[in-house]
């Protein structure tokens, strides 16, 4: 077989900008303070505390701005106003801890010093980042051997969560149809030419996409075969669907469902649901004192904006298919259905310019912080839809009543992932994700949620 590319896998890609990141910050206040009169945050033993705290916070506002987003890494523009924002946020959050850091020195000009050495360093180890490890030379080329139903709804997920993850092309599995389906999108090489393909176009990986094993031809699955005895990768396209997008492919599962569903221990452990649930209550009641403190902004806009009754109450679908009654901030106009329950769309007529911004900045969900110190919600879940799009969506989506489960939540993996599910479609790639936080549930997984949804408040995402 040809020889194999140097390939990083996502989670290889983010992990080295993560830690190149902070080695760059190290490297250039060291070099600032051995070439330059510079003496505000050596590098030294002695402050090990200061320069661990100034990498903490450079990670955390990292991951909220978004400076590890694969795609958004491999534009130079968009990175570079990215880590303007991230070190401008971290060293304002660093002057303000004052007792583990540095006191602020007599020569202001050394603050600039130090805030454009990180911000150069950084982007220095971005541009090499581009030009190097985000180049193709670099990139996973793959063959895709499936049926031709199934290989543009996985392909076009693959672009757009990892561009170095090249589909070179597939192969139809399946026996000659009199009337077969085409797909363009990518070429389409022979069976008979398995092998030589592999070679001619330095594939480094097969994916097989089937949904039925025993359509592949025997042809292809003695190819199949040899390669796997000569050691060569062969993959099944719901783990790497899985692992790429961090969705669970139920459009793809069939009868053997029990395989892709080995939900987390999580879901069972005691420890965790005890801390999970102490984490509920101390954040619902933080929640609620800063809902109360600007109470009187939200009445006065609510008056001038909205017209009407500032709270709202809407049943929903819990935990176990459990009804329940959810508290928000009203963001539509007053009798908005009274032609029927109907999904909430992109410039909605119903939505009014204060309920936009209450959407927009998240401050319309403060009030379910009370379902939360009840128990009928979490902070952290899959969003509790209506009674009445649960029964249309469970008729139409498969495995749709699964994310029930587990308590809804305030925020969730679906709305630091995706848009508002408005359609059928866009509530399918909601369940993806959903199922896939199931799934996956963790300590870990929930600390990642938490900060990815400060990113969409701080882009004012909200919908």
């Amino acid at each position: 077989m040809a020889k194999k590319g140097i390939h990083f896998q996502v989670s290889e890609r983010k992990l080295l900008l993560r830690g190149m990141d902070l080695v760059m910050v190290v490297l250039g206040l060291y070099l600032l303070g051995l070439f330059f009169d510079y003496t505000y945050l050596e590098v030294s033993w002695e402050n090990s505390v200061a320069v661990i705290l100034l990498l903490v916070y450079l990670a955390i506002f990292g991951t909220v701005f978004e400076i590890y987003d694969l795609q958004k890494s491999s534009q130079l523009d968009v990175t570079f106003r990215t880590i303007v924002l991230m070190v401008s946020t971290s060293v304002l959050f660093y002057f303000l801890t004052p007792i583990l850091t540095p006191f602020l020195p007599e020569k202001r000009l050394q603050i600039v010093y130090f805030y454009l050495t990180i911000i150069v360093f950084i982007f220095l180890w971005r541009v090499a980042y581009t030009r190097l490890i985000a180049s193709p030379r670099f990139y996973k080329r793959v063959l895709l051997v499936g049926e031709v139903s199934y290989v543009e709804a996985f392909v076009n997920a693959l672009r757009q969560s990892d561009p170095n993850y090249k589909i070179v092309g597939f192969i139809d599995c399946e026996l000659p149809k009199e009337h077969p389906v085409k797909y363009m999108g990518i070429p389409e090489f022979e069976a008979d030419n398995l092998m030589q393909t592999l070679i001619d176009h330095q594939i480094s990986e097969v994916v097989v996409a089937s949904f039925n094993t025993e359509t592949i031809t025997a042809g292809i699955y003695s190819d199949l075969m040899q390669l796997l005895e000569r050691g060569f990768t062969i993959r099944e396209y719901t783990q790497v669907y899985e692992e790429i997008t961090h969705r669970v492919p139920i459009q793809f599962v069939g009868k053997d469902f029990y395989k892709y569903f080995p939900f987390s221990r999580s879901n069972q452990n005691t420890l965790y649901q005890f801390f999970h649930r102490i984490f509920d209550i101390l954040f619902s009641v933080l929640g609620l004192l800063v809902g109360i403190i600007i109470l009187p902004f939200l009445l006065i806009g609510n008056l001038c904006g909205n017209k009407g009754p500032l709270f709202y109450r809407q049943e929903r679908v819990g935990k176990n298919g459990r009804l329940f009654n959810i508290v928000k901030l009203r963001s539509m106009v007053v009798n908005a259905e009274t032609n029927g329950a109907k999904w909430a769309e992109v410039n909605d007529v119903r939505i009014t310019k204060f309920g936009m911004f209450l959407r927009r900045s998240r401050l319309d969900e403060i009030p379910q912080f009370f379902n939360i110190l009840k128990g009928e919600m979490s902070v952290i879940g899959p969003r509790p839809e209506r009674p009445f799009f649960v029964e249309e969506l469970a008729r139409t989506i498969p495995f749709y009543e699964t994310r029930h489960i587990v308590k809804p939540g305030l925020t969730g993996w679906a709305q630091v992932k995706t848009r508002y599910g408005g359609s059928v479609d866009e509530s399918l790639v909601k369940l993806q994700y959903d199922l896939f936080y199931i799934k996956h549930r963790s300590v870990f997984l929930d600390l990642n949620i938490m900060v990815k949804t400060l990113s969409t408040v701080v882009f004012y995402r909200g919908q």
